[in-house]
């Protein structure tokens, strides 16, 4: 299949309204905040919600979360070990080609396949025969794979810090022992942001397209992505509804290199609190969203899911 053939930038706006997008772990799980107070979602929340898309719509994914995996590898070195076989790991060149052959998101966003080196028996030859030496090690192997399809974080319009809300939870039963004492793990904190419209931008390039096989169908598989990337996506943290794509942007050039650069297309979306609106609480009547015409380059603007 041939590789993607244009430039392609996206943008992708998205509504909070009492949820956690993504948690801290180094915080107590409360809401990414950076030091400007703005919501933070990583890149790499992002792109597990891409993965996930992607895999329900039947594409082959090699980096699976535990609650979504749809096969019985419980890492990802057996699973590639199980998938890829007949390949010799060794073959540098041989091993790339199947392995962005094999999943879109390594094809897609890249992969390094990093292994630790195991024990192995040595051989020496006496008289003809083989016989079993001292035990050598086997040396690891490192392969990258760098991918054509690149994700920023997704930050806030406005600071979400005075509006993340925290509560103290209880469970009604012990999670262990005998139920007789209400144990300390029945108590815990539960947090939300009460709104936030959030940003993200990201991009496809042709080139690196060109060394992993990354295609035109490939590129619709992900726009597909974007647009539902909330699907099945709820927990108690993000309950349903709670979270939404409200629009992407998406932004193809008419060469490889592209008629703007990636900084400049991505400025040309503002999104802004209006005027005079000091507590925004809807993406639809508080925010400007405002498109600045680029010469030669339009976005298609798809509604999201």
């Amino acid at each position: 299949m041939e590789s993607l053939k244009n430039k392609i930038d996206f943008a992708v706006i998205v509504s909070v309204n009492n949820a956690n997008p993504n948690g801290d772990p180094l915080n107590g799980n409360r809401p990414r905040v950076n030091y400007d107070g703005s919501g933070e979602l990583s890149d790499v929340c992002i792109k597990r919600k891409i993965r996930n898309r992607l895999m329900e719509a039947g594409n082959a994914i090699f980096v699976q979360s535990d609650d979504n995996r749809v096969d019985d590898y419980r890492s990802l070195r057996s699973r590639a070990e199980g998938e890829l076989k007949n390949i010799d790991i060794k073959d540098d060149k041989k091993y790339r080609e199947a392995a962005c052959k094999e999943w879109i998101d390594v094809r897609g966003f890249g992969q390094v396949f990093a292994y630790k080196g195991g024990s192995k028996k040595s051989k020496t030859k006496k008289e003809g025969s083989e016989e079993e030496g001292a035990k050598g090690e086997d040396a690891g192997v490192s392969i990258g794979i760098r991918g054509p399809v690149s994700i920023h974080p997704a930050f806030s319009v406005a600071p979400v810090n005075d509006r993340v809300s925290s509560i103290q939870i209880t469970k009604s039963v012990s999670g262990e022992g005998d139920g007789s004492k209400r144990g300390s793990d029945t108590m815990g904190m539960k947090h939300r942001v009460d709104h936030g419209v959030y940003v993200f931008y990201g991009s496809m390039n042709p080139q690196l397209a060109t060394k992993t096989g990354f295609s035109d169908k490939d590129a619709d598989a992900i726009k597909e992505a974007l647009k539902t990337l909330f699907v099945n996506d709820a927990s108690s943290a993000r309950p349903e509804g709670s979270m939404e794509v409200h629009k992407v942007y998406w932004w193809k050039h008419n060469c490889k290199n592209g008629q703007h650069s990636s900084a400049k297309v991505h400025r040309s979306l503002e999104v802004k609190v209006k005027e005079r609106v000091t507590e925004p609480k809807d993406v639809t009547e508080h925010y400007d969203i405002i498109l600045h015409e680029l010469p030669g380059l339009k976005p298609e603007i798809i509604d999201g899911v």
